[in-house]
């Protein structure tokens, strides 16, 4: 280890950092869950001598110092052998800074930054997020533009698209599909139709699957459907018949924290192909969909010492090796052990959405908190309303923001309307024709509902019966 490399001189005061993992935990903005495993900085001085010394580092270094060894992860392997080196020559000559420099400049344009995301490792993408301000992080997501496509296309200029999230405790049919109608009319929908099953086994993920299917194909929605259930379930679903349009699976950034969630990546690889073999999309064959968030690492004590925040970025790498139609970091949902509040939540969801975007993901978040923590909706309005600056891809649409299986606070069907009418931002093209066509949106108005919501709804659930 090139131990000068890591130490920074400070008038009188040298501080030392053991490693290229050290530092970049050190130079983190403050969060709960590095505090909590012990490799945060002592106080704001060491964190800001940690953010100078990791700015001076050549981008080259994280290619030859891995921050979890070659040899006993399999996504460090991924993250090394998938790298692009022609794609990576661009920005090869660029210390952390100056990557941070460049990544701000004209020159680093939308198709510029497209073309050297396969040479961007996760660890390059975290470093450098670490010595950006928030704006930072919202100026160049915006320059990233990531399209994926099933039955609609996701990701384009002026588009945010939403997540239709029909939760219900007990999985009933009815309560889902009151919902689900009532997400639709505020035009939520077109990223997915995804439901978390209250009963997580096949039987139950066929007969969910069943449902959306029924509904998507009876009113021509041009949308796909998710039962987020585990992988093994979902390959279990395809062997018999169930109408599976997208494979969902929590992710996380090191082989150790994703055998706590019981998959590698050739379960990965089976599931995709699985999936591909149905043929079931119409404009395009993205059909992974993945989430992850800050913390799920270090709380399967599989985060080598490393800080939530690269650990997040190198569950990325996993991402990109499936093509997704969809990535979504969940970034309040495991607690303040790990994002204490409404400010560390906004950070994280904006480093996250960055980093997922210049590696070349269709990325959006889930804008949410647990009940626990030291946030509100106010907090959320915040970060909901920066993302959409910033391009995110899509949101969550919740009934009333509040998830009464899952029990916590996300973006409703309303938060989503506020996001697209205050940033002039519209559904995915396909879906957009689809709501003007069902005389949901108005179509002398492009970010205008119809007034006679109540009496649509109140039609739709009697077609259902």
């Amino acid at each position: 280890m090139n131990t000068p490399a890591y130490t920074h001189q400070i008038g009188s005061k040298t501080f030392h950092f053991r490693d290229l993992k050290d530092l970049m935990a050190k130079a983190t903005p403050a969060r709960s869950g590095d505090y909590l495993a012990g490799v945060a900085a002592s106080d704001a001085q060491e964190r800001v001598v940690a953010q100078m010394c990791l700015a001076e580092l050549p981008l080259t270094i994280f290619l030859n110092d891995l921050l979890v060894p070659y040899e006993e992860d399999e996504v460090t392997r991924l993250i090394v052998d998938s790298h692009d080196a022609a794609a990576f020559v661009r920005i090869s000559h660029l210390t952390v800074g100056d990557f941070r420099n460049w990544l701000l400049s004209d020159e680093a344009d939308t198709a510029t930054l497209s073309a050297i995301a396969m040479g961007i490792t996760p660890e390059m993408a975290a470093a450098v997020s670490k010595i950006m301000r928030n704006q930072d992080l919202i100026l160049v997501a915006q320059k990233c533009q990531v399209t994926s496509a099933f039955r609609n296309t996701i990701g384009l200029p002026g588009r945010l698209s939403s997540r239709l999230q029909p939760n219900h405790p007990t999985d009933d049919a009815t309560g889902i599909a009151a919902s689900l109608f009532d997400g639709l009319l505020y035009g939520c929908g077109d990223a997915v139709i995804g439901i978390n099953p209250a009963t997580d086994n096949v039987p139950q993920v066929i007969r969910l699957l069943g449902m959306l299917d029924e509904i998507i194909t009876r009113y021509h929605i041009p949308t796909q459907s998710c039962v987020l259930t585990h992988v093994t379930n979902t390959i279990a679903a395809i062997e018999r018949g169930a109408p599976v349009d997208l494979v969902f699976q929590s992710i996380a950034g090191t082989q150790a924290a994703n055998r706590s969630f019981g998959i590698n990546l050739d379960l990965l690889a089976t599931a995709q192909a699985a999936a591909l073999s149905l043929g079931r999309g119409t404009v395009g064959n993205n059909v992974m969909y993945f989430e992850t968030g800050q913390g799920s690492a270090l709380s399967a004590v599989a985060h080598h010492g490393m800080d939530q925040q690269t650990c997040e970025a190198r569950a990325y790498a996993v991402a990109r090796r499936f093509q997704p139609l969809l990535v979504n970091t969940v970034v309040g949902f495991i607690g303040p052990e790990y994002l204490y509040d409404g400010k560390q939540i906004i950070r994280a969801g904006l480093e996250d959405h960055f980093c997922g975007k210049l590696l070349g993901l269709p990325m959006g978040c889930d804008v949410c908190y647990t009940n626990h923590a030291e946030a509100d909706q106010n907090d959320v309005d915040v970060l909901l309303t920066l993302l959409g600056v910033a391009g995110c891809s899509f949101v969550m649409g919740v009934p009333g923001s509040d998830d009464i299986m899952l029990n916590y606070q996300s973006t409703s069907f309303h938060d989503v309307l506020y996001a697209r009418r205050a940033l002039q931002l519209a559904p995915a093209p396909e879906f957009e024709a689809w709501l003007r066509h069902m005389h949901i949106l108005a179509a002398d108005a492009p970010f205008s509902l119809q007034q006679d919501l109540p009496a649509l709804f109140e039609q739709a659930l009697l077609r259902l019966k």
